[in-house]
């Protein structure tokens, strides 16, 4: 699903990338020499330059669904970042990669984005290297379908998640919880593993 206006206004601006700065700071995770990540959902490309600055991955992908914000990352993005970061529209149902070849997989405020978020989840699992690690910063419904919420911004009615609906979805897709921050009437901040 695309943003709207109000949604594109509140990620493309300064706070939210100081916002993604500390979240990625926080994550404990390192990515090996010659690794292959992708970000799904990557917006103007914001956060694809704070994970090439903090993972130094051998290939950084980066892709959204919107073509209009891809444009965007193409005129954020120096010159230096746009020969090291991949950019492309595409949807995260159908990402363009065989079983099992990245390394790692990011998403910023994607899954509740989904209307099917359990395939968008098993797609992330499949592209996965056994060992590889899903990193995710979710929202829960109490956040983003109170009445103010709703008339702003444009999320799935049907079919959301909770903590306990998650966790089972990422245990069935064979991904275990790593590293987790999570306040359960917002949302959750975690690193999973594929199992090998």
């Amino acid at each position: 699903m695309k943003l709207n206006w109000a949604e594109r206004l509140i990620v493309n601006n300064p706070v939210r990338v100081m916002i993604q700065r500390q979240i990625i700071a926080w994550i404990d995770q390192t990515v090996a020499p010659g690794a292959r990540v992708l970000e799904v959902g990557c917006g103007r490309g914001a956060g694809a330059c704070l994970l090439l600055e903090k993972f130094q991955p051998a290939a950084l992908h980066a892709l959204d669904l919107d073509r209009r914000m891809i444009h965007q990352a193409l005129t954020y993005l120096t010159p230096e970042q746009r020969r090291r970061i991949s950019l492309y529209v595409g949807d995260v149902f159908s990402l363009p990669y065989r079983d099992a070849v990245l390394d790692g997989v990011f998403g910023f405020g994607v899954l509740h984005h989904l209307p099917d978020w359990q395939a968008g989840l098993r797609e992330v699992a499949r592209v996965l290297k056994p060992g590889g690690f899903y990193f995710l910063e979710e929202f829960y419904p109490q956040f983003y379908q109170n009445f103010l919420a709703k008339r702003l911004f444009l999320h799935p009615e049907h079919n959301r998640f909770r903590s306990h609906d998650l966790r089972q979805v990422l245990e069935d897709c064979g991904l275990s919880l790593r590293q987790c921050l999570e306040q359960k009437q917002l949302g959750i901040l975690a690193v999973v593993t594929k199992e090998g």
